[in-house]
């Protein structure tokens, strides 16, 4: 019988069935072309926000997708999706979503990579996951960050994904955002991934994709960015009931971290200083913020 997990242990073997090894191996051996570009936060840090923008700018703002997964496809889930990633896209550049870290990725290609306030990826995950993946109620807040968030290895940790990608922010092939930059300047994000993408940008095209990658544009359009066509494919593959709900357009906005107990936000204050700030020197996610900014 089909049903939502109740614990973590059930999270963790539902999750386990979410992505074919082989799914995910043909999405490590694509060759990318040097136009394509890669769009690689860590989950919950402004991708879709990001696949939103870019397939704005090349589109010149069409809206003619089911959902954005459709058009850009997901790298390491496209196989499982029954998805060619070598299949012609509808416009140029070639997107692609993905959450890995810059060790794992493809190289060749034009990376864009969002950071966020790791307390809030947190909590953003945690609603995402709740009536999808868990049962509502089931899962406390602070056992999902102790039990899964902040146990997780490699690409999947929050840290060692952060850190692999701010070692590459001189490249000229590397972008990196912040999402509290992005919420607070948005027509200077897409100016700057215009210019990132080689996109031509006129005053026309900027206003379009500053509307349409606004929140309340796409709440909106929340059915285009719910995932429903992941949903649709990996839901009976995890043994999850259909009907689940993972809109990811909620408010956009930061401060949610604050929901954690205090023992959880420790938790998460000495793993940015084993990782963060023991190797780069950023004592905190605002200095991160602040150095990335300038």
């Amino acid at each position: 019988m089909l049903k939502r997990a109740t614990s973590i242990a059930e999270m963790l073997t539902v999750m386990s069935n979410f992505a074919t090894g082989e799914g995910v191996g043909r999405g490590l051996a694509y060759k990318p072309q040097s136009t394509d570009v890669f769009i690689t936060p860590y989950p919950k840090c402004g991708t879709t926000w990001t696949q939103q923008i870019v397939h704005g700018l090349r589109t010149r703002g069409s809206m003619d997708f089911s959902e954005i997964t459709e058009v850009v496809p997901w790298l390491e889930l496209a196989h499982d999706m029954n998805m060619d990633v070598d299949a012609p896209q509808i416009a140029s550049p070639r997107a692609f979503k993905s959450h890995l870290g810059w060790d794992d990725i493809p190289k060749g290609g034009r990376y864009i990579n969002v950071y966020r306030d790791p307390s809030d990826a947190l909590v953003s995950m945690y609603r995402f996951f709740e009536g999808w993946v868990f049962e509502t109620g089931t899962i406390s807040l602070d056992e999902f960050a102790t039990e899964y968030f902040l146990v997780r290895d490699g690409s999947q940790n929050y840290w060692q994904h952060a850190a692999s990608w701010w070692r590459q922010g001189s490249r000229e092939n590397v972008l990196l955002l912040c999402f509290e930059q992005m919420r607070q300047d948005l027509p200077d994000t897409v100016r700057r991934i215009a210019n990132f993408i080689n996109c031509p940008l006129d005053d026309e095209l900027h206003e379009l994709a500053v509307r349409q990658s606004g929140i309340e544009f796409m709440k909106q359009h929340a059915h285009q960015f719910d995932d429903h066509l992941i949903r649709e494919s990996r839901d009976e593959a995890c043994g999850l009931p259909t009907g689940g709900n993972s809109s990811k357009v909620r408010q956009g906005i930061s401060g949610e971290g604050n929901q954690l107990s205090s023992d959880t936000a420790g938790a998460m204050d000495r793993k940015w200083e084993d990782t963060m700030a023991r190797e780069f020197g950023l004592d905190s996610y605002r200095q991160l913020l602040e150095a990335c900014h300038a």
